[in-house]
């Protein structure tokens, strides 16, 4: 019962922290801090810590901890980023002025500023260019296209999406950069400009960038991606007004969802007992509630009393490569003890879970206090950032993009949060060459030579 309690308390206190910071955490309203905190935290990560401190989660990864104390001690922590994250949001709310309900339904009435040029239709054309070319690069080298096997009846697909995703050959930059981080971006953009010019060129352009989007999400037969894209257009219509959520609609989307999650784990996984996707421990649902947590408390069994912290040796390679020190990622550790013959035969790759995990993993508890302190700062200030900023294609596509993703990196790792090559990669990517137009719109200007075209 005190754990029930403790439960019921951090919640209801996290929400209202949540909405403080957030403006609204409305269901028909859905923003970066409400996916967050109902997907991330409470979904992902805090109804499994119950199950387990009260033990009844009778779930086979949790079976594996030597210590049962870990079950306590990881719901305490766990209460503790539960309050600490939006906590931290909070205060640099106050801070900073935001006005988080004022800002927000500001944002949602503001009206698209769109710019059209050719040198801005050039630009797009050409970056969709390179995407098409990254997405031809990815496919060359791999050596089989899981999606493709799965059409032709393989039988070996787990290890095919493995192969496909650690196993890959080629430059890994080009393909997270241009193929699968940037090409989703481009169609959003795409389709701003299609839905407000209406004209044939850039309705090209987004069936272009939106059947590869689609295509890479799928390629390696990943269940998440597609399902993370389609939220990505949804956010994207409703911060366009092109659509406005109601409950039934709420309702008709998630089950279709429902029905396409339980399509791909039949397809790919060939789970074909209809009480796994009725189990609160296996199946989809244990995926969703207890798979992704599990790993949370093996990282704190792992790095207490079986190995050493790491010591920053899971910070961004390109940060510790100064040094001479070798990249160690706590969540591939994770696997290789807990898992060793899956990791063996090929069929495993990393053990993701909580970001607090890979905090602790490298500083203890020191490192989870201050990490959860951290990334409720950076998320807080991303979410005033894109709130103020102009609501053009550009940074509309940009915001639902890291609105979707950083709720992923929540549950994906800390080390991310420090130095995230691919959002530095895209943003520069993207926002780089509008800021040479600009400025050489300046300098012409300040000579009486601009000679941009108007469309």
């Amino acid at each position: 019962m005190l754990y029930i309690t403790i439960w019921l308390i951090v919640a209801v206190l996290s929400f209202y922290l949540f909405k403080k910071s957030a403006g609204t955490m409305s269901i028909l309203k859905p923003n970066l801090l409400s996916l967050v905190f109902y997907y991330s935290l409470f979904i992902s990560s805090f109804i499994g810590s119950l199950l387990i401190a009260l033990d009844i989660d009778k779930h086979y990864m949790i079976n594996l901890l030597s210590d049962d104390r870990y079950r306590v001690i990881g719901f305490y922590t766990i209460c503790f980023v539960m309050v600490m994250l939006p906590l931290s949001m909070y205060f640099v709310s106050n801070l900073i002025g935001f006005r988080a309900e004022k800002e927000f339904d500001t944002y949602l009435k503001s009206p698209i500023v769109i710019q059209q040029d050719k040198l801005t239709y050039l630009v797009y054309l050409g970056l969709t260019g390179l995407s098409l070319l990254s997405i031809a690069y990815t496919i060359y080298y791999l050596e089989a296209i899981p999606i493709v096997e799965l059409l032709l009846g393989s039988s070996n697909l787990a290890e095919l999406r493995i192969e496909a995703a650690r196993g890959f050959q080629g430059n890994t930059l080009i393909r997270n950069i241009f193929a699968i981080g940037l090409t989703p971006i481009l169609s959003m953009i795409t389709f701003i400009y299609s839905y407000k010019t209406m004209k044939m060129k850039w309705i090209a352009l987004f069936l272009i960038t939106f059947s590869c989007s689609v295509f890479i999400q799928i390629y390696d037969l990943s269940k998440a991606p597609i399902f993370f894209y389609l939220l990505m257009f949804i956010l994207l219509l409703l911060y366009l007004q092109v659509i406005k959520l109601t409950w039934s609609r709420v309702i008709a989307l998630g089950t279709i969802a429902i029905g396409g999650i339980i399509v791909l784990y039949v397809v790919i996984q060939g789970v074909s007992d209809p009480s796994a996707f009725l189990d609160y421990n296996r199946g989809p649902v244990g995926r969703l509630i207890l798979t992704q947590i599990a790993g949370y408390y093996m990282h704190l069994e792992l790095f207490s009393d079986k190995m050493p912290l790491l010591m920053g040796q899971s910070l961004p390679s390109s940060i510790i490569g100064l040094y001479d020190i070798e990249q160690i990622r706590s969540a591939r550790l994770a696997m290789e003890v807990y898992f060793p013959q899956r990791v063996e035969e090929g069929t495993a790759g990393v053990l993701n879970t909580l970001f607090a995990g890979e905090a602790f993993a490298n500083f203890g508890y020191i490192g989870l206090i201050l990490g959860t302190v951290y990334v409720g700062v950076f998320i807080q200030l991303i979410y005033i950032a894109f709130l103020r900023l102009q609501k053009n294609p550009l940074y509309i596509a940009l915001f639902v993009y890291f609105t979707v993703n950083i709720p992923r990196v929540v549950i994906g790792g800390f080390t991310d949060f420090l130095l995230n090559t691919l959002w530095v990669a895209i943003l520069i990517v993207l926002v780089a060459p509008f800021i040479f137009l600009r400025l050489l719109e300046f300098i012409s200007q300040r000579t009486g030579k601009w000679t941009s075209v108007k469309e």
